[in-house]
């Protein structure tokens, strides 16, 4: 195969289909979306079979990998019901905000649009291929999927549910495209071809993300890492604080929205510390701390300077004394990946400094880390978490996939 011409005519295919999506009406599109998800619940046989063939030859992978690659009965449901709520999300596309009177009498406002073509490469969990899929379609946009070799088969077979939705709607097949080769020189087409691509979103581990930052000549949506914290103020509630610190780091270990490292003011020390070594020793997570926390729990281990760049993503915590909000925020903008970051505290001051120091996607008050999440945000789904400043912020849903565009509105004027 020549990959080349063949990503070629994937990206001129779905730029002619992005033209047509951006036109779409609201109604057709979530016609599409129902239409999709009653073809992937059609469609679960053969969704299990493909899936089969994928765990079959890929069971050489670790536990983690191949149960998230695993396809069954809930997670194909769940595919459909996904796309269903999507479905039922308002459509940014149209809407015109800041439509004001100029002196001159024309009126200015700003409109949502698609971005275009959307490019997203992904790994392992095969669920994504329609969650993306469904989000891009909503907001209006083509988009050209690659996802991990080792779901090639899945991702193939919810492809042909997908594009079976969109041909009964009405739409165009390539509006949604997968791409067959597993070849890694489709990706580095994929992610360096402007002409045809407006957008690129990785979705996976550090080495894909990095790996599609240094070779995208397309702009990237992206995060790197997740090193997020808690800080615990002296003037926090205690039960509030022990409640958040353990959730953050206990509820799920290998996501990018659990705590990594947890800062608690001096002056707090006696209230939380001893309670919450106890409670993370029950739930198995090896504690790290500083000097002054190593001196006040003598069986853990010495925190080292990586450790507070480090995103374990596994039962382990490294803990920092410090003097208080100042210095917490100081290490925070130092260490943190600009992920999401958390204070425990009743002073309401102290919590606006926190809200207008710290330099993160997500910035939260006397809540847990993990509800830096696209659903629990309200958007109903994401396709990812950005941490760059330009363009999308945080999780990114619906209004993320779009951008705005000014339109003026006048009754035959003419500038003097």
């Amino acid at each position: 195969m020549d990959i080349s011409a063949y990503m070629t005519t994937l990206g001129e295919r779905a730029r002619v289909a992005s033209r047509i999506l951006a036109a779409t009406s609201t109604g057709q599109k979530n016609a599409a979306l129902h239409a999709v998800a009653q073809a992937i619940e059609d469609g679960r046989a053969s969704l299990l079979q493909a899936n089969a063939t994928d765990l079959e030859a890929g069971q050489h992978l670790d536990s983690a990998l191949r149960d998230r690659l695993t396809l069954n009965d809930a997670r194909i449901q769940g595919m459909a019901d996904g796309i269903r709520q999507i479905a039922g999300l308002p459509d940014p596309i149209g809407a015109i905000n800041q439509l004001n009177y100029r002196p001159s009498g024309i009126q200015v406002g700003r409109m949502r649009v698609p971005l275009g073509v959307i490019g997203i490469i992904y790994e392992s969990r095969p669920n994504v291929t329609a969650d993306a899929a469904a989000l891009c379609l909503k907001s209006g946009n083509a988009t050209i999927l690659r996802g991990g070799s080792e779901a090639a088969h899945s991702n193939q077979a919810i492809a042909a549910c997908i594009q079976a939705g969109l041909e009964e709607a009405g739409l165009p097949r390539t509006a949604v495209q997968v791409v067959k080769t597993t070849d890694r020189e489709a990706v580095g087409h994929l992610v360096r071809d402007k002409e045809h691509v407006d957008v690129i979103v990785p979705r996976g581990g550090k080495g894909l993300i990095e790996f599609v930052s240094r070779e995208a000549t397309v702009p990237v949506i992206k995060h790197l890492d997740g090193i997020c914290h808690v800080y615990i103020d002296d003037r926090a509630d205690w039960d509030k604080a022990l409640g958040i610190a353990i959730n953050a780091k206990t509820h799920r270990y290998g996501v990018c929205n659990a705590m990594e490292t947890l800062l608690i003011a001096r002056d707090a020390v006696s209230h939380v510390l001893p309670e919450l070594a106890r409670r993370y020793r029950e739930a198995g997570v090896e504690l790290r701390g500083c000097a002054e926390t190593c001196g006040h729990l003598a069986d853990i281990g010495a925190a080292s300077a990586a450790d507070w760049d480090t995103e374990y993503l596994a039962p382990i915590l490294s803990i920092r004394i410090v003097d208080g909000l100042e210095q917490a925020i100081e290490h925070i903008n130092t260490h943190s990946s600009q992920h999401t970051d958390a204070i425990v505290t009743e002073d309401f001051s102290r919590a606006r400094r926190f809200l207008s120091a710290v330099d993160s996607s997500s910035v939260m008050v006397n809540a847990s880390t993990r509800f830096a999440d696209g659903f629990e945000y309200g958007l109903g789904a994401e396709i990812g978490i950005s941490t760059d400043k330009i363009h999308a912020r945080g999780p990114v849903g619906l209004e993320g996939l779009t951008s705005e565009k000014y339109v003026v509105l006048g009754d035959g004027h003419i500038r003097e």
